[in-house]
This record gives structure tokens, C-alpha cells and sequence, in this order.
């Protein structure tokens, strides 16, 4: 059984920041891609930041220079380092893995919400 376990989500004012984890555990390794997606209220899913075992990453361009994602192969966990916080960042942020088999993970969710 595999569980994804995030953390760190919360309210913040405008400007500020947060980090988001995620924890990896389960039938699930080797992990190739570990990233974090977001969903606004009435808005589709989208790719916030993933990173591959090889330590590529793709940002979306409305955090690039804001967020910083980096993963901890030995304790399976993928962060999100949030800076500069909008208020159009506000939305449900999902942690998804993506085994060598090419299967993939989706966590529970945690909120994140930026007031301005």
C-alpha cells in the first residue's frame, strides 16, 4: 500500500512563506519523479514544481524564482520552499509521485491560503 503524507500547508499574509512536505512510504520505490500540483477553487490541476531523481526540475512560470522544490531520496520526501506568497497562490496543494514503473501517486492534499 502506498501513502503519501503531506504537511505544512496553512494561512500566511501576502509576502510570506511556507514549506510544504511530502513522505513517500509504501510499495512504491524506486520514485522517479516526486512534485507538487495545485488546484484553485473552479480551476483545473496544474503542475506546480516536480524534480526527478536526477535533480531536474520544472517550475511553472508563476512561481519561478519564488518556489524552490527539493527532495530527500533517503527519506523518500519531497519540500516545497514557498516565498513570496500571493494571494493567487491560494489553492489545494497535491503532492503526486511517479514510480519507475510509471505509475502514479497522488496525496491527500493540503490547503494553502494567502490573504492579502
Amino acid at each position: 500500500q502506498v501513502q503519501l503524507v503531506e504537511s505544512g500547508g496553512g494561512l500566511v499574509q501576502a509576502g510570506g512563506s511556507l514549506r510544504l512536505s511530502c513522505a513517500a512510504s509504501g510499495s512504491i520505490f524506486p520514485i522517479d519523479v516526486m512534485g507538487w500540483y495545485r488546484q484553485a477553487l473552479g480551476k483545473v490541476r496544474e503542475l506546480v514544481a516536480d524534480i526527478t531523481i536526477a535533480g531536474t526540475t520544472t517550475y511553472a512560470y508563476s512561481v519561478r524564482g519564488r518556489f524552490t522544490i527539493s527532495r530527500d531520496n533517503a527519506k523518500n520526501t519531497v519540500y516545497l520552499q514557498m516565498n513570496s506568497l500571493k494571494p493567487e497562490d491560494t489553492a489545494v496543494y497535491y503532492c503526486n509521485v511517479i514510480s519507475y514503473s510509471r505509475t502514479s501517486y497522488w496525496g491527500q492534499g493540503t490547503q494553502v491560503t494567502v490573504s492579502s
